[in-house]
């Protein structure tokens, strides 16, 4: 194998000292983000666009990987906010997190015993015991959530520390969880019958519904609910379970939303769909499936439900250049190129083939700048981290950036075009547990 000599460093000394040193001396001082952020890019930026819905405070996660429930939560608050009177209203994260957490500690160990055959260091049962209950998700495993168990205030199942600051708790249930799926195995090598093996899953499962009951708080069962609106007036519905809380101020129908992808991969074609084996939290709850579809359907149809008046939640890789503190998702943001002398342009497919891009992040679309012929320019995002950057919390996104970063978009069945539509009864295409589009936001 070829060795780095004396010879190479040298060259390398000369070749490149006058050209980085400005940008060492900036970098080393300042940092590498705030070095390389491009002024032309802030300047060619606004804030205001011609279509907002937002008029809201933004949320929190804080320090709990958590956003794709705050951000479903924030779409279906666009109606609990008008049916209730109140503009600042939230849906307690809590509950929905811990039903989340005990459903997926029984999804995981449901799969421990299907995958009891596989070699415990083989590549699936690894995968399964590397990341287990994180607090990743994605839209089809909320709606599971949100179907089963219903919805409360946060008042109700107000936050608590291990909501707002997950580690710990992760720490505990993985410890139980993990070793639990080992006895397991176990037990069904050494011919344990269906019967014992589902009284070992229950007692596992006990352990971790203590665990969240100590961490989170019990989730209510019937709750009494009464409010002021935002003119004063007072409201009492009384004792309520949280789906007659639902039905009574969301009452929309799950069911009726698909989400939309962008899968760039040539042997996953546009007008397909797909599913990713192993993903999911709920056994019995709704399946995971994708309609990829073109980037330009995929805005056009966003940009639409967002001028009908309806938010649109989307998922994007924001470990792609942008600046938190300015709120900006803009192309160019950050000019790495020159900062370096280094070419650090991909293509998406590339970034997705290479593993450098997936979706991480969840957020909701509150508004759309379109230009005088209807099309897109930049987007309004509500996002979940607090006030403190952007526009009180909200960010702006260009419309290149949503091509570049963008993977999900959900939006209702009804608003898609014809030849989009046919393709929901197909049978999906089958993606590995570790396929990049089973990436968790």
């Amino acid at each position: 194998m070829p060795e780095i000599t004396n010879g190479l460093v040298d060259d390398l000394r000369h070749a490149h000292a006058d050209e980085l040193a400005l940008a060492r001396n900036a970098a080393t001082q300042m940092g590498i983000e705030t070095a390389s952020l491009n002024r032309e890019a802030i300047q060619h930026t606004t804030t205001a666009i011609s279509h907002r819905l937002d008029e809201w405070k933004a949320t929190s996660q804080k320090k709990s990987g958590r956003c794709w429930l705050f951000s479903s939560l924030n779409l279906l608050r666009s109606r609990a906010r008008v049916s209730l009177g109140v503009k600042n209203f939230e849906f307690s994260q809590s509950y929905v997190f811990f039903w989340d957490k005990f459903e997926r500690a029984n999804w995981f160990l449901t799969d421990i015993i299907a995958t009891a055959d596989e070699p415990v260091d083989g590549r699936l049962v690894q995968f399964l015991l590397a990341d287990v209950l994180g607090d990743g998700g994605q839209w089809d495993m909320a709606a599971s959530i949100y179907m089963k168990y219903g919805l409360v205030p946060k008042e109700v199942m107000p936050e608590s520390e291990a909501s707002t600051n997950s580690r710990p708790m992760n720490a505990r249930l993985r410890a139980v969880l993990r070793v639990g799926a080992l006895r397991l195995r176990e037990a069904i090598a050494g011919g344990a019958d269906a019967e014992e093996i589902d009284a070992k899953r229950r007692e596992i499962l006990a352990d971790v519904w203590k665990i969240l009951v100590v961490s989170l708080g019990e989730p209510p069962a019937r709750f009494n609910w009464q409010w002021r609106d935002d003119e004063g007036n007072f409201h009492r519905d009384g004792e309520v379970t949280p789906h007659e809380f639902y039905e009574a101020h969301v009452g929309v129908d799950l069911s009726d939303y698909i989400c939309l992808v962008d899968d760039p991969r040539p042997e996953n074609p546009k007008g397909s769909m797909e599913t990713v084996e192993h993903l999911g939290n709920v056994v019995g709850g709704r399946p995971i499936r994708y309609l990829n579809a073109p980037i330009d359907a995929i805005k056009r149809i966003a940009a639409e439900q967002i001028v009908a008046g309806e938010p649109v939640w989307f998922g994007a890789d924001v470990s792609q250049p942008y600046d938190r503190g300015l709120g900006f998702f803009v192309t160019g943001i950050h000019d790495y190129d020159r900062l370096f002398g280094v070419d650090f342009s991909s293509t998406k497919l590339e970034r997705v083939r290479s593993g450098e891009s997936a979706m991480d992040h969840a957020m909701l679309f509150t508004g759309v700048d379109l230009d005088e012929a209807g099309a897109p320019r930049a987007w309004r995002v509500e996002n979940s981290w607090g006030e403190e950057p952007g526009d009180s919390g909200f960010f702006t996104m260009d419309d290149q950036w949503f091509t570049d970063n963008v993977f999900e978009v959900v939006v209702r069945k009804s608003a898609l075009p014809a030849e989009l539509a046919a393709s929901l009864d197909k049978d999906p295409i089958v993606l590995p547990a570790w396929d990049p589009m089973g990436t968790l936001a």
